[in-house]
């Protein structure tokens, strides 16, 4: 088999960040090294070849799904004519919807990471990185009335509630409960 040109290898790079990224969310960061580059369409050998470790990876995947968070929150803006009351509103109403529990994988990295994150050493470029991410969320959630890391705070532990009590009564309940607080005063 021949090599790869620099271009491929690239396109590979990008595969293997955007597939963490999504397995990373749905499974944690223990998804091993063999699955995660078999989910990516590559080989094993391969992954040596363009990152130095699997914390290199992560550290990656975290910045990636933080970047697709960021422009979900500009493209709410753009969507809204610059009308942050609105675009906030309905990023909460997405946030906290059942779509988004049942959706780990393509949802937000701060509820899906938080226990890898806590559990990762605090020197970390990961847990930088998140830590930044968090901040931005809760200061792009901020309004007049409303602190940031408080409503943050309720997005998130409502979303990992509902997960945690998918398939129950309580699941939906969470998520309508927490969206209607949020909203009350939007």
């Amino acid at each position: 088999m021949g090599r790869v040109s620099q271009a491929q290898a690239r396109d590979n790079r990008r595969r293997v960040v955007e597939t963490a990224s999504r397995l990373f969310r749905e499974q944690g960061t223990h998804v091993s090294v063999a699955d995660l580059m078999k989910a990516s369409g590559l080989t094993h050998g391969g992954f040596y070849k363009q990152f130095t470790s699997k914390e290199a990876l992560v550290d990656e995947a975290t910045a990636h799904a933080f970047a697709e968070l960021a422009r979900h929150h500009k493209d709410g803006l753009d969507q809204y004519a610059g009308q942050r009351d609105a675009a906030q509103r309905a990023l909460i109403d997405t946030y906290l919807s059942t779509e988004h529990r049942d959706s780990a994988a393509d949802g937000c990295p701060a509820a899906a990471l938080a226990g890898d994150m806590a559990r990762d050493g605090a020197d970390g470029e990961a847990r930088r990185v998140y830590t930044q991410g968090v901040g931005d969320f809760a200061d792009w959630l901020a309004t007049e009335d409303q602190d940031g890391i408080t409503r943050l705070c309720t997005m998130l532990g409502a979303l990992i509630l509902s997960r945690a009590t998918k398939g129950s009564p309580l699941s939906e309940k969470i998520l309508t409960t927490a969206r209607e607080a949020l909203t009350a005063t939007n």
